[in-house]
């Protein structure tokens, strides 16, 4: 499942951000990945030692994970501190599968899902889309500064270069609830329609049964 989420970040929460962003310095974005990526990536990324960094992920994150999109699209479990990824002139990030699992041992999560989070305009930059690859084809993505775009962490994607300006992300990654993603998009459309429901035809009966398919079918399906 792709899924693009609009307006995570509202315009005073960007303002924030990127202000924050600009007193930050970023490093060679090869020190962060692996051997596979590492031939294929290149980015900057920001300073993991940056001050103002837990302020950072209070803006971006608290707002993601309180998203009702996100939550029932994703259903996630564990939620990585993000990297705040820029791309200037002649940077691009070439075909490549995220790591199955990410982080420091002891604190180690499946990567399940995908999500980048655009925090500046499309207009200020050429190129940087980012492609990922479907089984309904490639998939190119460039958002509006605030929004957001899932997808599974399993698909082959890459940025392409950027010919002009700079682009600047938010990427993270979530282990599931749910480790098979085909039983998370029939859950996500179930979602889709029982909030249909409930928002037309709350006291029906049909609405309390999808509720409860709803709630049972992750109830069974879940890992935890």
């Amino acid at each position: 499942m792709l899924l693009v989420i609009p307006a995570v970040l509202d315009s005073a929460r960007l303002d924030q951000v990127r202000s924050l962003l600009d007193q930050g310095e970023f490093v060679d974005g090869r020190l962060s990945a692996g051997d596979s990526a590492r031939r294929v990536k290149r980015n900057e990324e920001l300073d993991p030692g940056f001050r103002h960094l837990q302020q950072l992920n209070h803006l971006v994150m608290g707002a993601l994970v309180q998203h009702p999109l996100y939550q029932a699209a994703a259903m996630p479990y564990r939620v990585a501190t993000p990297y705040y990824v820029r791309y200037t002139r002649g940077m691009a990030y070439g075909d490549h599968v995220d790591d199955p699992v990410m982080g420091p041992p002891g604190g180690q999560y499946r990567s399940d899902i995908s999500t980048s989070v655009f925090l500046n305009p499309p207009d200020q930059y050429d190129g940087g889309e980012l492609v990922v690859r479907t089984s309904y084809g490639q998939q190119s993505i460039k958002l509006a500064a605030g929004d957001a775009v899932l997808y599974p962490s399993s698909s082959l994607h890459h940025i392409n270069e950027i010919t002009r300006g700079e682009r600047l992300v938010a990427v993270t990654w979530a282990q599931s609830m749910l480790r098979d993603p085909q039983r998370r998009e029939l859950l996500f459309q179930l979602y889709q329609a029982r909030e249909t429901l409930r928002a037309s035809q709350p006291e029906s009966e049909v609405s309390t049964q999808v509720d409860q398919v709803y709630v049972n079918l992750t109830r069974m399906w879940s890992e935890l």
